[in-house]
């Protein structure tokens, strides 16, 4: 990936620690079961929204990665993409 995309994914993940970070005082601040419960949602949706674009890139990074590549190498890259994406699809 590039450094460009490399450095948004992080932020992204570094927004939901903050978050997360949010909920916890919430909880310690004993906040309405509601507000709390409304922040997970959101916290959720960062999270989902994080991994479909962590899986844009890296289907970017596999085209570039076996054109030209022979069959072989293809195949092995598609089956570890699409272990990947079960496993994204599980946790949703």
């Amino acid at each position: 990936m590039k450094a460009k995309e490399l450095k948004k994914i992080i932020n992204r993940f570094r927004r939901i620690g903050g978050q997360i970070r949010g909920l916890e005082k919430m909880i310690e601040n004993e906040a309405p079961c509601l507000d709390i419960l409304t922040q997970v949602s959101a916290v959720t949706a960062a999270v989902k929204k994080a991994g479909t674009e962590v899986i844009r890139l890296y289907i970017e990074q596999c085209l570039v990665e076996t054109s030209g590549k022979p069959e072989r190498e293809k195949t092995k890259k598609m089956d570890e993409f699409q272990k990947a994406i079960a496993r994204y699809i599980d946790m949703s």
